[in-house]
């Protein structure tokens, strides 16, 4: 099963559209979305092409393929308009003998055993990097890229991370496998 896995669209019609390209592209099974989906918070600007109801549409075009964690700008008001749930603090997937545990990241994670993996986004920032025996990775974020970092996503496949930017180029991969 191959997993596209996202984070802070923001409320930007303009770069969802491009993630449901790439999805379309990748042949992802599933979308994981590490929350903060329509709203672009008190201190972010308004993304490019800031248009919530679009991507209310398109996010519910494929709601059923959706897991979701939900962000801090994220609301129960969304909930209403959204056809699968937001409201979810963390999910986990098992990886053979590890956990990948996703959480939006403005909340503490849970104890995690070495190996595990902690997905996250909230920085805008994509990161792959060690935190003691955990392995922490975030997408970046959909709209709102900081540090530099592209406007992009991850896919996961088989044990292998890949992030890519949103004209589906690969900058960085993690194989589990090892």
């Amino acid at each position: 099963m191959k997993w596209l896995i996202a984070s802070d669209i923001h409320g930007s019609a303009r770069w969802c559209r491009a993630l449901m390209e790439n999805r379309k592209n990748e042949n992802a099974d599933r979308i994981l979305l590490l929350g903060d989906l329509l709203y672009h918070g008190p201190r972010n600007d308004l993304p490019f092409e800031y248009d919530p109801k679009a991507v209310i549409t398109m996010l519910n075009s494929v709601a059923g393929d959706v897991l979701c964690v939900r962000g801090n700008c994220d609301a129960q008001v969304d909930q209403m308009v959204l056809d699968f749930p937001i409201t979810a603090d963390c999910a986990a997937l098992a990886w053979r003998d590890r956990l990948i545990f996703a959480v939006h990241g403005h909340l503490s994670p849970p104890a995690l055993h070495p190996g595990d993996v902690l997905l996250g986004g909230h920085t805008h920032v994509s990161a792959c990097e060690n935190r003691g025996e955990i392995l922490y990775c975030n997408p970046g974020s959909v709209s709102l890229p900081k540090n530099g970092t592209p406007r992009g996503f991850m896919t996961f496949e088989d044990g292998l991370f890949v992030w890519k930017t949103l004209e589906g180029e690969a900058y960085r991969t993690l194989s589990l496998r090892d």
